[in-house]
């Protein structure tokens, strides 16, 4: 048996979508319409979303945050592993794009979890600060703009409470990363913030192989 992560073959992808998780019918619609947009690699895949969901409902989580929402595909899987008192502050700035996602959250009955600010997502953050919400946030998934990567981890940092969770999606940038004659901007943003997230002693830290790469960071006491 090998210790090395499996390449994930087409046919191994459609085993495990088959036997290894069980995906919502609203969040199967929700993907299919988002999978017609020109856009449609913005969303995340489904084995994702059931692990965030997975992972929620394990933490007992109440507060989330969410950055990036495109067509709400993430936010609709978390908002299904709340209870009935949890609540989402979702951050995006399409009202395009999240006039999918409210009407996928209203059909599957969630849309009162789902706190959606039409905002700059720093913005958001900052205004969250200044409302007194650092140290109160259980779980947060980061997608949004790559290059503002290092300014929302500081933030979503301090706003998540001591043993929060943090989730920050592409990390591995199709791969490029690991490419050392890759010097693209893109390519070289995602690297130094990896690298600084390594180094930083406030977090326990795991990075994992799912889809384009998966960084779970746990804030220290």
């Amino acid at each position: 048996m090998s210790r090395e992560t499996l390449p994930l073959t087409p046919r191994l992808h459609d085993y495990l979508l088959s036997v290894g998780l069980r995906d919502h019918p609203v969040l199967k619609r929700l993907a299919a319409e988002s999978d017609a947009l020109a856009d449609a690699n913005m969303r995340i895949g489904p084995e994702q979303a059931a692990f965030m969901a997975l992972l929620v409902e394990l933490m007992g989580a109440k507060h989330c945050l969410e950055i990036g929402v495109f067509t709400g595909y993430s936010s609709l899987a978390v908002a299904l592993a709340l209870p009935a008192d949890g609540r989402i502050v979702a951050c995006d700035t399409s009202e395009e794009w999240t006039a999918i996602a409210r009407r996928y959250w209203a059909e599957a009955g969630v849309e009162d979890k789902i706190d959606l600010r039409l905002a700059p997502a720093l913005e958001t953050l900052d205004a969250l600060l200044a409302e007194g919400a650092a140290n109160s946030f259980d779980f947060s998934f980061i997608d949004a703009d790559k290059s503002e990567y290092a300014a929302y981890y500081e933030r979503v940092l301090n706003l998540l409470r001591p043993g929060g969770l943090m989730v920050v999606d592409n990390v591995l940038c199709g791969g490029r990363v690991a490419d050392s004659a890759d010097t693209s901007a893109d390519t070289l943003s995602r690297r130094d913030f990896n690298a600084a997230l390594h180094q930083d002693e406030r977090i326990s830290l795991s990075m994992i192989p799912v889809a384009d790469g998966l960084t779970l960071a746990v804030k220290r006491s």
